[in-house]
């Protein structure tokens, strides 16, 4: 049985600017007081394709945790835009929020993340290509919108070990 069930997480600040920092109200509760402390990452995943190109935003410890309900504030930075492939900045990707406890993942939250840039039909339309395709290098970024489709998280569970790891190696 796990030890901890993260019970709510909301993504605060959302829509908004591609360049503005994630922020994620998490709440969790622990059925007993934790020996360590629990592991948080941010993931963004870059391309569909290429795992390479995710970027990890954010890595904190959390503890010590007690029995009960908690809560806190997660703060990530947005990804760097230019670690990611230029087709895959505008449209959709994912963004993975992970727990660990003892180097063992848990729980996994997955939100499709939708990039776009708002409709301009009325400007120039000198950011797209010849074929139509979106060219970003002259776009500034703070005008894409970022939205986290926070009413469907994919939530995946993990069994893990929750036992004290051994101190002491025996050897005869």
């Amino acid at each position: 049985m796990a030890l901890v069930q993260v019970t709510n997480v909301v993504p605060m600040d959302n829509p908004t600017s591609f360049t503005n920092p994630f922020t994620f109200e998490i709440t969790f509760e622990s059925i007993q007081d934790l020996e360590e402390d629990l592991e948080w990452k941010l993931i963004y995943v870059g391309s569909a394709e290429d795992s390479r190109y995710d970027q990890l935003l954010v890595e904190v410890a959390v503890g010590p945790v007690p029995a009960g309900v908690s809560k806190f504030v997660l703060h990530a930075n947005p990804p760097n835009p230019q670690l990611i492939p230029q087709n895959d900045v505008v449209g959709v990707t994912v963004i993975l929020l992970c727990c660990s406890y003892r180097g063992r993942e848990f729980v996994r939250v997955g939100y499709y993340v939708n990039n776009e840039l708002p409709d301009r039909t009325n400007e120039d339309s000198s950011h797209l290509t010849g074929g139509g395709d979106l060219d970003l290098t002259d776009i500034d970024l703070k005008y894409v919108v970022r939205t986290i489709l926070a009413d469907k998280p994919r939530v995946t569970r993990f069994n893990i070990d929750w036992s004290p790891r051994n101190k002491f190696l025996h050897s005869t």
